[in-house]
């Protein structure tokens, strides 16, 4: 048996969850998931506890087991507390501001780039350089934080660009005139 797909899920304060069939639907105090579970699993509300089970013990249910039990716990998690990625802007001149629900952001480039924000998707700046990206998918926010990171990546010369704020960039030595 799946050593993560048999570990039960606590159901945290405040989260309703709603199974009709294979559809499952998790509301909480930051938002409203709904998914769709595999053909071969199958999702059980007991008291404050989930369970998932599998049928038929083949490798593909196997690892729809574990996928599925851990994606259920990301909506769980992510109606209560929610997700949060942080991203970083180096470089001389480049900013970001929120306007609405639309993400404008100056990277040196001869144009502003605007992104916008898909819904329950919260984005903030500070110091016109950090960037703050909160909401309860962590497939969503995870996402959003890769598409303003992939506007201008981290270079390893002189370390320009968008970075995670966890990231180290590892910066390289140029040419140098002999």
């Amino acid at each position: 048996m799946s050593r993560i797909g048999k570990q039960p899920i606590t159901i945290p304060a405040k989260v309703k969850v709603d199974v009709k069939g294979q559809k499952v639907s998790v509301e909480g105090p930051k938002g409203k998931l709904n998914w769709e579970l595999p053909q071969r699993m199958s999702l059980a509300v007991e008291k404050d506890k989930v369970v998932v089970s599998r049928q038929g013990d083949d490798a593909q249910a196997k690892a729809l087991h574990g996928l599925s039990r851990a994606l259920v716990n990301n909506m769980l998690r992510g109606v209560s507390e929610g997700f949060v990625k942080k991203l970083e802007i180096h470089g001389v001149g480049f900013k970001a501001a929120v306007q609405g629900k639309v993400v404008n952001m100056s990277l040196g480039y001869s144009h502003p780039i605007n992104y916008n924000i898909p819904d329950q998707i919260k984005v903030t700046v500070e110091e016109n350089t950090k960037l703050t990206i909160e909401g309860p998918d962590r497939q969503v926010v995870g996402q959003v934080a890769a598409e303003l990171r992939s506007f201008y990546p981290p270079e390893p010369y002189k370390g320009k660009g968008v970075r995670y704020s966890d990231e180290r960039v590892q910066r390289k030595e140029g040419k140098t005139v002999q």
